[in-house]
């Protein structure tokens, strides 16, 4: 399981590394944004239809269909001709990868004792150490080497090995309990997915007309599906997993609104490699994996609340590092530092989150609560990057620079940071042994 999560590492910062070369050979700066946000909106469908499904009928059935798709879209997106096909084949990985996410915590809920999951958890965040180590900068190189479509076809064949391996255990798993509303879960997963995007490409839109009426269109279709798959008073981010679900979502947003536009900011703005932009990538995601063993090793004795909020002001530090490095005057290895305490703080708080999730979720409804973390923790970074996107597409069609469009980009993302701190104040204060002695009284 660790090694077909690590396959979908290797592609996410591939993508993310390789993507400026992308466009320079095809085109389409405009859809930049749009090549993470077809991933992760087609991701949320797969999250639920999996999570859903691994309640019914078992974990094995979702995992080997994920693998398959996830595999198919990077041939996709390796022949690609145009941007647009390519993004094609970032939403066929998308369902493959939602899949895979999905069943990874469940089979951690259902396979593990309960003390053994901080560890397992921190274990799957560190299948990213590898793909952290050399994936990036490999990818940067084989990208100058080679060309980008070698990035993709070269990963092409890794998913299916490693899911060969981890099937037959999964297989072996039980079921859990359906919930008796799953078919109307899988519909509004449909209609989210829709109006996320419809609202994505009215924000895009440099005509006001269509784009207030997709805007307004995406909301209506979006909000209402919003309250039906997540747990009642997620978007007030009541106590207990309410608040977990809601400060998962904005946490996403914020950190991927950033790191998307890492590699554009030190490529196209401050006129780095490829091959070093994925540095940056690589210290993010070490100081994820760090952050994750602090986090499983301090489980017991610091709250979900306090570490939650720790990594998020890490977040909003890294935020102002990297609004300081669009300006030339700065050293570019700050953004490397910069970047690296983002993925630390990400590492708190990430782990943290999905830990409170399996601690506050109902016996043998892991599966749901799996799902409604994951989608919105998916549904988070969609519009980070949708946004981003946008406001790349918009001012550039104004005349503006790049370097003024993420400088706001990363403002906005700031204040994304602080509305999940405040969402944090839901989580559990006290500490673990605490809690379960007030629930014994």
């Amino acid at each position: 399981l660790v090694l077909t999560v690590a396959a979908v590492a290797f592609e996410t910062l591939a993508i993310a590394t390789v993507l400026p070369a992308v466009v320079e050979e095809l085109g389409g700066l405009h859809l930049y944004g749009w090549a993470f946000s077809a991933f992760l909106l087609t991701q949320l469908v797969a999250i639920v239809i999996a999570g859903l499904v691994a309640d019914q009928r078992g974990p094995g059935l979702p995992f080997a269909v994920g693998v398959i798709l996830f595999a198919a879209g990077l041939l996709v997106g390796g022949l690609a001709p145009s941007m647009l096909v390519l993004i094609a084949g970032r939403a066929l990985q998308g369902l493959g990868g939602g899949a895979i996410s999905a069943i990874a915590y469940v089979g951690i809920g259902r396979g593990y004792p309960e003390e053994a999951r901080p560890r397992m958890l921190a274990l799957l965040s560190t299948a990213w150490v590898v793909p952290g180590l050399v994936g990036p900068a490999l990818s940067g190189l084989i990208a100058e080497g080679f060309g980008w479509r070698a990035v993709f076809l070269a990963l092409a064949p890794l998913p299916l090995l490693t899911g060969v391996l981890a099937f037959p255990q999964l297989r072996a798993m039980p079921a859990g309990t359906p919930a008796p509303d799953a078919r109307s879960r899988t519909i509004s997963a449909v209609v989210l997915a829709g109006g996320a995007g419809l609202f994505l490409a009215g924000l895009g839109n440099g005509q006001l007309l269509p784009a207030l009426i997709m805007v307004i269109v995406g909301l209506v279709l979006l909000v209402p599906a919003l309250r039906r798959l997540l747990p009642p008073g997620t978007l007030r981010a009541a106590p207990g997993l309410p608040a977990t679900i809601a400060s998962m979502g904005l946490l996403n947003l914020a950190f991927f609104g950033v790191d998307v536009f890492v590699p554009l900011t030190l490529v196209e703005v401050r006129g780095s490699t490829v091959a070093v932009a994925g540095i940056a990538l690589t210290a993010a995601t070490m100081a994820w994996s760090a952050g994750s063993w602090v986090q499983a090793r301090t489980a017991k004795q610091v709250s979900r609340r306090a570490m939650t909020r720790v990594g998020i002001v890490l977040l909003a530090v890294s935020f102002l590092l990297m609004m300081a490095v669009l300006f030339p005057t700065v050293p570019l290895p700050v953004g490397i530092v910069g970047w690296g305490i983002a993925g630390l703080g990400m590492g708190l708080a990430y782990t943290t989150l999905s830990l409170a999730m399996l601690e506050l979720a109902e016996p043998g409804q892991e599966g749901e609560g799996s799902a409604s973390l994951n989608l919105a923790a998916v549904l988070g970074s969609g519009f980070g990057a949708g946004i981003g996107g946008a406001f790349v597409a918009l001012l550039s069609q104004e005349g503006e620079s790049l370097t003024q469009a993420l400088l706001v980009q990363d403002v906005v993302m700031l204040s994304v940071a602080a509305l999940a701190f405040v969402a944090a104040r839901g989580l559990p204060g006290l500490l673990p042994r605490e809690v379960d002695s007030h629930a014994v009284r």
